[in-house]
């Protein structure tokens, strides 16, 4: 008979994703064996290879949980704005919101991905392109004509990307600007410089 997941099987696994993505994020992948691993999250190594067999399958879950986590984060965000530059804004904040407390799992992203064996970096690479997608799609709201036959979406969403993806290198919450305060300004940013095109 087959053995039930425990009722808190679920905070279980997330606390132990965001835990192992600290010691990733800190020491790296290649220096971190599943004995550390089991140590530094508290738990023993036989539960440890209870919920993932090998250390590429923590990598993997991590990453993947993080990018369904933003994805979700953004979408939520997207529902309630139909004005263009608003509803930009509300995905750049959301985003940044959702990478509260994620600067760990983000540089795991960020770090870790290559790391993987090729059919595992394609599926988390499509999650990437989902979120990148969604950005670009509020990008064309903006100014429509401006990539009209142009090779500029791309440029542009990556650019953005570019601002919020190491926003967690030098962001720091008693810093001279809060969280909400850089969604507004790369949000003006990219909002200036796409109806300048």
């Amino acid at each position: 008979m087959a053995r039930s997941r425990a009722k808190d099987y679920d905070d279980k696994r997330s606390a132990l994703l965001h835990r192992a993505a600290e010691i990733f994020a800190r020491e790296g992948f290649d220096r971190a064996s599943m004995s550390r691993l089991a140590a530094e999250c508290g738990v023993s190594k036989a539960l440890l290879y209870h919920y993932y067999a090998s250390k590429d399958a923590l990598l993997f879950d991590i990453v993947e949980s993080h990018l369904k986590m933003l994805i979700e984060a953004v979408r939520e965000a997207d529902a309630d704005e139909p004005e263009p530059q608003a509803r930009l804004h509300a995905l750049v904040a959301a985003l940044l919101e959702a990478y509260r407390d994620a600067d760990a799992e983000h540089r795991v992203q960020i770090e870790g991905l290559r790391l993987l064996p090729p059919d595992e970096q394609d599926k988390l690479k499509a999650l990437e392109r989902e979120l990148v997608t969604i950005f670009a799609d509020a990008i064309r709201a903006l100014n429509p004509d401006a990539f009209e036959g142009k090779a500029l979406l791309k440029p542009v969403t990556m650019s953005l990307f570019g601002m919020l993806n190491w926003f967690y290198m030098w962001f720091r919450d008693d810093g001279a600007v809060s969280r909400a305060e850089y969604a507004a300004l790369a949000t003006q940013l990219i909002v200036g410089g796409v109806r300048s095109l």
